[in-house]
């Protein structure tokens, strides 16, 4: 028991000091990855602008995530958005709200999103988009342990919290679908922020996200479809993140799927429209690294739920679109 303790102990340290470290340093610059999610196929606006307006319909999506559930300080994410097309032909426009905890930070992202596309035949539809963004750092060195305090003395870099610090960021996408495929590239946030600066300290920067997407849809016969998808991040300074995923769907009503993201963790997904265009999605993670097998670290959950308010001619979702 003294081991797990121990070892519960040691990891909550490493948490407190990656989430501070996550935006300052005394040696170098680190790199800060965006928020992560497993159910990223359902919650597209979050990593690529062009997507907003792309179903044709207001669409909004709520998301919660719980990572490393049982470890304290461990990340949790919230996120909330909607997006739709507008009046003019080929404007999609979207609104989204993302808040993250790790340890003592938080960060609240306001994000507005601005589409174009051009129809490129029957079903292909090329889109350009722009995200605009408003983000919110809190820091409370206050609330770390002190049994992890510098030994030598007070560490200037924890004598003093931050509260609201605003900084502005950019982002873009391209995306391209038809009825069966999709593919994109985006990057959500250009400007390489400076999120801490001190005379002492050296600065630290939020690091482009590069992203790539994309996803088929298989019509396996009337009542079953299989959509196997792809997304790739890229970003300076932190290993090259892949997620492999494959998606049942049965009788345009429920979801079955399994994911894996290369060397992190291995995933399963439900999914069920409760009602018209409404689902309800579900996922768990299970780590694959050492932190994984820790008795303290019950695996990561997911909860999402989208409401797409698209009616055909009798007031009913006509098929529900499977990306």
């Amino acid at each position: 028991m003294n081991f797990l303790n121990h070892s519960k102990r040691y990891y909550q340290y490493l948490l407190a000091i990656l989430a501070v470290h996550l935006f300052s340093s005394g040696e170098g610059l680190f790199a800060q990855q965006d928020a992560q999610y497993t159910q990223y196929m359902y919650n597209m606006p979050s990593i690529n602008p062009s997507y907003a307006g792309s179903k044709e319909s207001l669409s909004v999506t709520a998301l919660y995530r719980s990572q490393w559930a049982g470890l304290e300080g461990a990340p949790k994410t919230q996120t909330l958005s909607l997006h739709s097309p507008i009046g003019y032909r080929g404007v999609g426009l979207g609104f989204g709200i993302l808040n993250e905890q790790i340890g003592p930070t938080s960060e609240t992202y306001f994000d507005l999103d601005f589409s174009y596309t051009i129809f490129t035949s029957r079903e292909g539809r090329l889109s350009f988009g722009l995200k605009g963004s408003a983000h919110l750092l809190d820091i409370q060195y206050s609330k770390l342990n002190q049994d992890f305090s510098n030994p030598n003395g007070p560490d200037p870099l924890l004598q003093q919290d931050i509260e609201n610090k605003f900084s502005p960021n950019i982002g873009a996408g391209v995306y391209y679908h038809n009825g069966k495929f999709y593919v994109g590239a985006s990057v959500p946030r250009i400007l390489e922020t400076t999120h801490f600066k001190s005379s002492n300290i050296s600065t630290a920067k939020e690091r482009m996200n590069l992203y790539f997407t994309t996803g088929y849809v298989f019509e396996m016969n009337r009542d079953l479809k299989f959509k196997p998808t792809l997304l790739t991040k890229v970003v300076r300074g932190a290993p090259l993140q892949i997620d492999l995923s494959a998606n049942f769907m049965f009788n345009e009503k429920f979801i079955v799927g399994a994911a894996y993201r290369w060397s992190a963790a291995v995933s399963g997904m439900l999914g069920f429209y409760v009602d018209d265009g409404f689902l309800l999605g579900l996922a768990y993670d299970k780590e694959t690294t050492d932190l994984g097998g820790t008795s303290f670290n019950a695996g990561s959950f997911e909860v999402l739920l989208r409401y797409d308010f698209k009616k055909g001619k009798r007031g009913r979702i006509q098929s529900p679109r499977f990306f």
